[in-house]
Parts: C-alpha cells; structure tokens; sequence
C-alpha cells in the first residue's frame, strides 16, 4: 500500500517497454502537478493504490471496468486501436511523442480539476530568490541579423543557465520555431495570465515548446494579433514568468509591432541593438535614440550595446550549429562581459 500526502497520477499498462519509457521520461519534467505511480500488473495496482488518485492513465489493452471503483478525478486511457470503447473516459493516442501526451495530460488536468495545486519547487536556492535577468534584443534597423543573435545567445545561455526564448516579431523568420495552425502560442498564453501561479504554471507547460536545452514558447501565427496586445498585458506576462522563479534568462525579440515596447526594454538588464554601416540604416538608429531621449527613456539608452554583425559572412544553415562560428564566439564575449558587469553591480550593492 502507497501512503503519500501528495497528489497522485497512476500509470498503467501492462506492455513493460512502454511503461518504463514513458516513466522515465515524465520522471525528468520538472514541477509536475503529480507524484507519479507506475504498474505493469492491473491485479497489483487494485491491490495497493486505496488513497485518492488525482489521475488515472491506463493503456487500452489494460483498462477494465474494475478500475472505476479507484474513483480517480481524471480518467484517461491511452488509445491503442483509436476505437473509443468506453463512455466517460477520455482518450489520448499513446503512439506518439511522449511530450504530447504530458501536454494533452496537463491540459485535462487542467480542465477537470479543481485546481488543488500542492506547492511546486522553485529552482532557487532556500532562502535566495532568483532575479530573472531579461535581455532585450531591438532595432529599428531590419536585415541587421537581430533574430539569429537573439537565438544565438539564447542557446548558448541554456546550456549552463535556465533559459526562456520569446519572439515579438510580426514575422519571426525561423520556420523551425513557428508553430503549425493547431500549435498554441504566446497569444494562447495571455489568455490565462489572470490565472492562479500555478495554474499559469502548468498553462505554459502545456505551450512551451524545446530546441535543445532551450525553452521558448512558440510565436503569434499571425503577427497583427501583435498588435491588439496592450502595454499592461505585456508587462503582465513578463512579470509572470518572473514570478514564477523557473528562469534565469529570459531573451526577448522584440519589434515595434508591440505596444510598449520602450516598457519593456526598460524592464531590460541589457538591451542589444543590431545595425548596418549604411548611411540610411545610421539615420534610422539615431531618429530611434532620438525618440527614446524625447520620451525620458534615457535609462534604456546607457543599457543599449549597439553591435553591427557585418563582419559576420555566413551562418549555420541548422539552429543548433548557432553555437559554433564567428556569431558564437562574439556573443560569448558579449556574455563574460556582461556576468563581470553584474558581478560588479552586486559587489556595489552589498
């Protein structure tokens, strides 16, 4: 018999390969609403599971009616013949990637619970709350390579540190980072940005997509959807994700199809603005410092590294080549200089 206070999921199916797998991969997810429990054997599963389960996941070929008597306040079956044999139970295929069936269990749970979230882990250390630090990447400069350096230093940042990529383009330009028509985005994620923090939490688990080490959350299908956003909904969300102490780095793409965006830069630890050497792209940069002077956003200016990328001849044709190459090497730099920067910063404070 397992005693346990937590919230429990319980998977069942009586094919150990696949038990085991799907196990092992859920047991590296962090900040899963359930403390999970695995059976291959239906008879040792009525025999010990007597505590509440919040979720049942059960393989077709297992699943008997016996089961019910568990009571679980979810009951999914993981669909072997895409026949739906029962009524009342909810089906998701089993034979597919392993993340989309956590993201279809998440968003069920998420629908048919009463949201009685137990206290998720943060990554902090006890007692030392993590200062998200936000770099903002813009220029009103276009073809200056702005999104290639955002994903650049993106990846380079996640292989050592916790690291959140957002693109706010009208167009993003990385067709391996647009979601298909049935993906949700970043404009799915604002609709929960009233939720509970947890509930948000698992909102954006269900979105977040992965390149590598990596997490980013897919951009707007469309980018006029950008510009209905308002000031204070984005600045919600940023404010959010900070809250929700998960990552060290949050790398923004940014464009001036999003309102507010001299808020959001000054919400910025860094700000990186790409340029070209031509007269007409010198112009452009210098009406944009203008503005943000008229408009007392001075501040954003003494955080602004301008950098121009036209020594830089050819790039990966791969995403995850971008951490290799004369780019890599600069952003690199670019890093050491700006953790020396903090260090230096927090050495003042103390």
């Amino acid at each position: 018999m397992k005693k346990t206070s937590e919230q429990v999921m319980v998977l069942c199916d009586t094919e150990d390969e696949y038990a085991q797998l799907m196990t092992e991969f859920l047991k590296t997810q962090k900040d899963l609403p359930w403390e999970l429990h695995t059976y291959t054997s239906v008879e040792h599963l009525l025999q010990e599971e007597t505590d509440i389960i919040e979720m049942l996941v059960v393989a077709e070929t297992a699943f008997c009616q016996e089961m019910r008597i568990l009571c679980p306040h979810c009951l999914v079956v993981l669909s072997e013949s895409g026949i739906m044999r029962w009524e009342n139970v909810l089906y998701v295929d089993k034979y597919q990637e392993a993340e989309e069936v956590l993201k279809y269990l998440l968003g069920v749970y998420a629908e048919t619970t009463d949201m009685r979230f137990p206290k998720l882990p943060a990554i902090s250390k006890p007692g030392i709350k993590r200062k998200t630090i936000f770099i903002g990447n813009y220029s009103p400069v276009k073809r200056c390579m702005q999104t290639s350096f955002a994903i650049t230093m993106s990846q380079i940042l996640a292989q050592d540190h916790a690291t959140l990529y957002m693109n706010f383009e009208h167009y993003a330009g990385i067709s391996e980072l647009l979601p298909h028509m049935q993906t949700l985005d970043i404009a799915d994620l604002l609709y929960f940005l009233n939720a509970e923090k947890d509930k948000f939490r698992l909102r954006m688990q269900i979105i977040m997509k992965h390149k590598g080490r990596l997490d980013y959350i897919p951009p707007m299908k469309s980018g006029q959807n950008l510009l209905s956003i308002t000031t204070n909904e984005w600045l919600g969300l940023l404010q959010k994700v900070e809250a929700l102490e998960e990552y060290e780095y949050v790398i923004l793409d940014l464009s001036e199809s999003m309102q507010g965006l001299f808020e959001i830069l000054r919400l910025c630890t860094r700000v990186y603005t790409l340029t070209r050497e031509d007269r007409i792209a010198k112009s452009k940069l210098l009406q944009y410092e203008q503005i943000l002077s008229l408009y007392d956003y001075d501040d954003v200016l003494k955080k602004t590294k301008q950098l121009s990328l036209a020594h830089i001849h050819k790039l990966p044709e791969e995403l995850e080549q971008l951490t290799k190459g004369e780019l890599a090497d600069m952003v690199k730099k670019l890093l050491r200089d700006l953790k020396t920067e903090l260090e230096l910063q927090q050495e003042n404070t103390v």
